[in-house]
C-alpha cells in the first residue's frame, strides 16, 4: 500500500506523467458532453423522419432529448466530483447544449407542433399555423442561446424574487428543463402529432411562455445543493428508486408532470413574491425635515 509521502514524492520524481494522468481525467466529463450532442443530433435526425403515420419518430427524439438532459446533469457534477473543471469543459458544454436543448428541441416542437397539422380548414390557414410556428420555434432558440450566453457571463447572478437563504437557484428557466418541457409533452402522447388544428395556438403559446421563463429573472431551484458525497437518510435511496422504477414503467405520464411542475414552480414563487410584497406594502424611510 503506498502512503501519502510515497506519493509526493512519486509526484516529484515524474512530473510530466501527473501533469498526463491530471489531462486524461478530463476526458471523463467531456465524453458525457459528447453523448449530450450525440443525443441532440439522434433527436434531429429522428425529427426529420417523423410524420403522421410514423410519429415514432417524434417520440424517440423526445426520449433521445430525455436522456441528454440526464447527460448533461452528470458531466458538470462529475466534473465538480473529480476537479476537472475547465474553461474548455464549459464551453463544449455550452456549446452542446445549443444543439442539444435549442435546436434539437425547436425543430422538433415545429415538425409535430405545426408541420405536421392535417385537418386544418383552408390552405391559407395552414401556411399561416406553419409561419407562426417558425417564428415561435426561432424565438425559442434565440432565447435559450440568449440564457446560456448569460449564464457563462455571471459569476453571481440573483433572482427577482429571491429564496431560502442557503439554496441555489437558477436566475431564470435553465435550457435543459424549457427543452425537457417540449420533450415531456411530446412523450405523452407518444408522438402522435395534434390531431386538431385549434391546438396549434396553444402549443405557439406554450412555446412562448418557455421562452419568456428562459429570459426572465425568475427564480428556478438548481438542485445544486444536493451533495452525493455526504450522507443522507436511507429513505432518500428508497425515494431515488422508487422515482427510478415509475419513470421506466410510466415514463409518459411521470416525466410530463415533472417537466410540469418544475416549469410551475418559478411561476408560482414569482407570484406568490409579488402577492407578498403587494400586501406589505412598500418601505420607505421618511428623510429628515429640513431645517
Amino acid at each position: 500500500m503506498k502512503m501519502p509521502d510515497q506519493e509526493r514524492r512519486w509526484e516529484d520524481q515524474f512530473p510530466q506523467q501527473r501533469r498526463r494522468m491530471r489531462k486524461g481525467m478530463y476526458l471523463l466529463p467531456s465524453l458525457f458532453t459528447a453523448a449530450n450532442i450525440a443525443a441532440g443530433y439522434y433527436a434531429i435526425a429522428q425529427t426529420m423522419l417523423g410524420d403522421a403515420q410514423n410519429s415514432w419518430h417524434f417520440d424517440h427524439a423526445a426520449m433521445a432529448i430525455g436522456v441528454a438532459v440526464v447527460a448533461d446533469g452528470l458531466d458538470g457534477r462529475i466534473a465538480r466530483m473529480t476537479n476537472t473543471t475547465s474553461d474548455f469543459g464549459r464551453e463544449l458544454d455550452s456549446l452542446a447544449d445549443v444543439i442539444t436543448f435549442g435546436v434539437a428541441p425547436a425543430i422538433l416542437a415545429f415538425m409535430w407542433g405545426f408541420r405536421s397539422l392535417t385537418d386544418v380548414p383552408g390552405q391559407e390557414l395552414h401556411l399561416r399555423l406553419t409561419q407562426f410556428g417558425l417564428i415561435a420555434t426561432f424565438i425559442f432558440l434565440v432565447a435559450g442561446a440568449s440564457r446560456l450566453a448569460r449564464f457563462n457571463i455571471q459569476t453571481n447572478p440573483q433572482p427577482s424574487n429571491p429564496g431560502r437563504p442557503g439554496r441555489k437557484y437558477f436566475v431564470g428557466m435553465p435550457i435543459p428543463a424549457g427543452a425537457g418541457a417540449i420533450a415531456a409533452v411530446v412523450h405523452f402522447v407518444r408522438g402522435q402529432p395534434l390531431s386538431y388544428w385549434w391546438l396549434a395556438p396553444v402549443w405557439l403559446g406554450i412555446l412562448i411562455m418557455l421562452s419568456f421563463l428562459m429570459v426572465s429573472t425568475w427564480r428556478f431551484y438548481s438542485f445544486k445543493d444536493l451533495n452525493l458525497r455526504n450522507r443522507h437518510p436511507f429513505q432518500v435511496l428508497i425515494l431515488i428508486c422508487g422515482m427510478g422504477a415509475l419513470i421506466w414503467f410510466y415514463s409518459p405520464y411521470v416525466l410530463f408532470i415533472l417537466a410540469v411542475s418544475y416549469t410551475l414552480s418559478g411561476i408560482i414563487t414569482r407570484f406568490s413574491y409579488a402577492m407578498r410584497r403587494g400586501r406589505a406594502g412598500p418601505s420607505y424611510k421618511e428623510a429628515p425635515e429640513p431645517r
